[in-house]
């Protein structure tokens, strides 16, 4: 399992706690249900064998089925407490909300779902023939829902507007044209008015029974939580919409370093150059030779530019040259073995530079084809950010002349 975990976590973004958690959801569903299973079945046919000389009984098949449909619902039912308890750790408080959030997320449809019930039980109460919620933004004012018979409400929907815009401190009921207009005050700490539910069409001074309005005022309360709550998680959207990228940035650091330290001092820049990544594996594809050497955007760097003199002009030579001082940075000291602590070199060397087959390399490394391909795209990574620190000392060392 040691060994399983090692080979899932090379290279790869995702947290610790999240590699662990599916290998080991993996190992459940797979070789422990196929274990069981076939122990089970096992048994059964030996015990058949036993009892009535007949190992392949109806038995067999029956127990095959019900232990795989057991395994997986046990595993999906237990598996998170085993997640909680082996994983969790310290952060157990903070995951579990994250966890909760998705459940508790009131999305546009929910929102719009709650929101027509309750237009629908306030209509009943009243026996109006339509209303409609408007949510209050900043600086505008948003048609939520409607209910019933308002064809009107479109055309309406500007003078609507310039009378809410005419009473902005509107916190009690009112009378527009033939709506009756309640605010949706949220009753938290500080209470602001947070939209507007308009009634269509009916007598206000019905609404003067208490037994009614005592009704339509908890129906207004619930429709004010949850115009509250959407526009809450509405902000929350959007403030991680601006850490996603910080985050992406993050994660990719940390799987950087687990193998190469030094790319914690890279600048973030480097983490945004995809192209880069790619332009590499062209170019080391076609090391000795080829299009994707000799017309590859790579030639245009400031340090391959600077190395054209010691290769009488030609840039095919001298990007092969900065190809393999990146690739030679990347090689530990001492005698070269073939341990954990050489394999991005290994690969980088035997694949592009020796030009050895995969199969090949991956006997040699003792690393399965695609263990390889997956190690081969962290090597490739690893050069790329050799590349843009040579790039960098360039322009640095370039501006220091100009001084």
């Amino acid at each position: 399992m040691g060994m399983a975990y090692s080979v899932a976590f090379f290279g790869v973004s995702w947290p610790d706690r999240v590699v662990k958690s599916r290998l080991i959801k993996w190992l459940l569903r797979g070789p422990v249900t196929a274990s069981l299973t076939l122990a089970l079945v096992t048994i059964v046919r030996r015990a058949g064998d036993v009892l009535g000389g007949n190992p392949y009984t109806a038995l067999v098949p029956i127990v095959m089925i019900v232990t795989i449909l057991l395994s997986e619902f046990m595993i999906t039912l237990f598996f998170p407490k085993l997640e909680q308890w082996l994983l969790f750790g310290n952060d157990q408080t903070e995951l579990l909300q994250l966890r909760a959030l998705e459940e508790r997320l009131l999305t546009r449809s929910d929102l719009g779902q709650f929101l027509e019930m309750v237009l629908a039980a306030i209509c009943d109460q009243l026996q109006a023939p339509g209303a409609y919620i408007v949510s209050k933004n900043s600086d505008d004012f948003d048609l939520v829902i409607q209910t019933g018979n308002l064809k009107d409400l479109p055309d309406l929907k500007d003078q609507f507007q310039d009378y809410l815009e005419e009473n902005p401190s509107l916190t009690e009921m009112s009378v527009w044209q033939k709506d009756v207009i309640f605010p949706l005050i949220d009753g938290g700490d500080s209470p602001a008015v947070v939209g507007y539910l308009g009634i269509h069409n009916i007598d206000h001074q019905m609404l003067l029974e208490g037994e009614v309005m005592a009704s339509v005022n908890l129906l207004l309360h619930r429709a004010a939580i949850a115009v509250r709550d959407r526009a809450v998680q509405e902000q929350m959207f959007r403030t991680l919409e601006q850490l996603d990228p910080q985050v992406d940035m993050i994660q990719q650091l940390r799987a950087a370093g687990r193998y190469d330290r030094q790319a914690m001092l890279l600048d973030d820049e480097a983490f945004e150059g995809k192209e880069m990544t790619s332009w590499i594996k062209d170019a080391l594809t076609h090391y000795w030779g080829g299009p994707k050497l000799t017309e590859n955007p790579l030639l245009q760097l400031h340090v391959v530019q600077s190395e054209l003199k010691n290769h009488e002009n030609n840039g095919a030579n001298a990007l092969r040259s900065i190809l393999k001082q990146a690739i030679e940075k990347l090689r530990p000291e001492g005698e070269r073995k073939y341990t954990g602590e050489w394999i991005l070199y290994n690969i980088l060397d035997l694949k592009f530079l020796e030009g050895k087959k995969v199969r090949e390399i991956a006997m040699r490394l003792a690393v399965s084809e695609a263990d390889l391909y997956r190690k081969q795209r962290v090597a490739i990574d690893a050069v790329a950010n050799e590349i843009v620190h040579m790039e960098v000392e360039r322009k640095e060392q370039e501006n220091s002349e100009e001084i």
